[in-house]
């Protein structure tokens, strides 16, 4: 079965999804949306049977588009994914689902009452070195997990619209979210960002979340560095797994190393004082092999399997509001001069319509 989808948006994304979508035997691009109809024409190029759309509402009233993928600024995500809905559209939203987390609680439960697949492109939940590591860390091979130490710096774009947390961490966020097994789960953040450039926003900071069993996870982002690192290291009890994104030859180094405490005790009290005796591992690390494929293609299939198969796609909304409400508690702890600060974590399937109050300003 071939699904048809719209591309609305030509600018810096749009294009990406674009040719993912041609390559794609899962799919027929039928058409591009932008209000720039020349954007549009480049994007598709010549010769092509892609009709260009200069109307958003135009798009959502053809009978010839299954599912449309929504590459536009944040702030437009949820009324635009609101009212693919409501026109009976399967929906793809670039990163981040929306602006605010209210707006995607209304996009998750919208989706929900309507029985159609609402999907956050997560690009690097898609790439074979995560979802290598996401099968490593779920088959327990790492063992307990320790610690995540997170580093996404370069010379980019320093965006008016959004801080670096905003921009940069999303992708730091949905990983985690997608590879430990209990998904992002912390109940509070501390983010600490400065802006010596003057640029009225955070341009550089760090992003620290403690997790379950006693474990922490720092990502640090930078807009300023001169270089661009890409690495995670995720530190196991058992073993640590080293992703270094810019390095196509070894993008995952697993290492039998690690710290192993012997607790000993000459009585069998509790109070009494242990001693402990430190014994570093010092084991061999590997280089899995891994395939080469195309994470955009591999999440378009993802997308077409999930509204084929009836089910939700593995980065579904309520991963993307998972993320933004991390997000969220981030930017409060800013205000809070880097204290920590709770994130209101949505669990299950606890939101519907009933829930949320047609009021809000996302639900436009």
């Amino acid at each position: 079965m071939t699904l048809r989808v719209g591309v609305v948006g030509a600018g810096y994304w749009g294009p990406n999804l674009v040719r993912s979508f041609r390559g794609s035997p899962e799919w027929d691009l039928v058409a591009v949306c932008d209000v720039d109809r020349e954007r549009a024409d480049r994007v598709i190029g010549d010769r092509s049977t892609v009709e260009v759309e200069t109307s958003f509402e135009a798009l959502l009233t053809r009978p010839d588009i299954d599912a449309v993928a929504v590459a536009t600024p944040a702030d437009t995500h949820c009324w635009m994914a609101m009212a693919a809905l409501d026109a009976g559209k399967h929906v793809l939203v670039e990163k981040p689902l929306a602006s605010t987390r209210v707006d995607a609680e209304h996009m998750v439960a919208r989706a929900e009452e309507l029985g159609l697949v609402l999907m956050c492109d997560h690009t690097y939940c898609y790439t074979p070195a995560v979802q290598h590591l996401r099968a490593q860390v779920h088959s327990g091979e790492l063992g307990d997990i320790l610690f995540v130490d997170s580093v996404r710096i370069n010379l980019g774009l320093v965006r008016p619209d959004v801080d670096v947390f905003w921009d940069l961490a999303p992708h730091d966020l949905s990983i985690l979210d997608f590879v430990l097994p209990q998904g992002l789960s912390a109940r509070e953040v501390s983010a600490r960002g400065s802006d010596p450039i003057g640029n009225g926003r955070s341009c550089l900071g760090y992003l620290t979340m403690p997790l379950d069993g006693g474990a922490i996870a720092n990502i640090h982002v930078n807009w300023l560095s001169p270089t661009k690192i890409r690495h995670m290291i995720i530190g196991g009890s058992r073993k640590t797994v080293v992703w270094d994104d810019l390095n196509p030859q070894q993008r995952l180094a697993v290492y039998d190393r690690g710290v192993d405490l012997d607790l000993m005790s000459d009585s069998d009290d509790a109070a009494e004082k242990r001693l402990v005796n430190v014994n570093y591992r010092l084991g061999d690390m590997h280089a899995p092999a891994l395939p080469e494929r195309e994470a955009l293609g591999v999440m378009a299939g993802e997308f077409a399997a999930a509204i084929t198969q009836g089910r939700p796609p593995l980065t579904d909304g309520w991963a993307g509001l998972r993320v933004l409400a991390v997000l969220e508690a981030a930017s409060e702890s800013q205000r809070r001069a880097g204290a920590m600060a709770p994130v209101s974590m949505p669990h299950g399937r606890e939101l519907t319509p009933a829930t949320l109050h047609a009021g809000s300003r996302g639900a436009r």
